[in-house]
């Protein structure tokens, strides 16, 4: 692993600048369906292990002899999950019962380095948090390095795919998170200033 050490607390933690996702029980990940079985779909996770999702998971109910489970998804649909079991004997099990999860059926995902996750949620939701609320897109951030959004307009949607590939760039820059929110604001013409600035001509 290469990385930069860092000193947290009373600790010595690694970043690692590249890497692989690996799966972790309970994590949010966005998949991409690979290929449709008999009782479920093989779903890529940007990971060594490809993982499945049960039919019976999507359906609320056992998948009946002979269906044909496309009409739920389809090679190519995202489908935003949790890793439900995973011990690295076996593929990893997705399940989509949980709020918010699903068939991905608007908006855009874009891939990142997975290890880069982290720094686009930031501290306390901190940066995936800022680039929401200045921006008006939902954004969700997989923990397997993709992020799915869903914005108002073109403009905005392309400005946020480049702060989050600027983040992914630029992950140890110090206060990313105010240049970010700076950039954004001064790309939409927003007045950093904020209100007082405007009731103080």
């Amino acid at each position: 692993m290469i990385g930069l050490l860092e000193q947290r607390e009373n600790q010595l933690v690694v970043l690692p600048l590249e890497g692989v996702y690996y799966p972790r029980v309970g994590d949010l990940v966005i998949g991409l369906v690979e290929d449709v079985e008999l009782y479920g779909w093989n779903v890529d996770i940007v990971s060594p292990y490809i993982a499945y999702l049960q039919g019976s998971s999507v359906l609320g109910r056992p998948v009946n002899s002979g269906e044909d489970l496309r009409r739920y998804l389809n090679v190519g649909d995202y489908v935003m999950a949790k890793v439900e079991s995973f011990d690295r004997s076996s593929n990893p099990i997705l399940t989509v019962k949980g709020k918010g999860l699903g068939r991905i059926s608007k908006g855009t995902v874009v891939d990142v380095s997975p290890v880069r996750t982290p720094r686009l949620i930031g501290r306390n939701r901190s940066m995936v948090e800022t680039l929401s609320s200045e921006t008006g897109c939902e954004v969700v951030v997989g923990q397997n390095g993709r992020v799915w959004m869903n914005c108002s307009s073109k403009e905005t949607e392309d400005l946020l795919v480049e702060m989050i590939y600027l983040i992914e760039r630029e992950p140890y820059t110090k206060g990313l998170t105010e240049k970010v929110k700076s950039l954004i604001r001064d790309r939409l013409g927003v007045n950093v200033a904020g209100p007082e600035a405007k009731a103080n001509p």
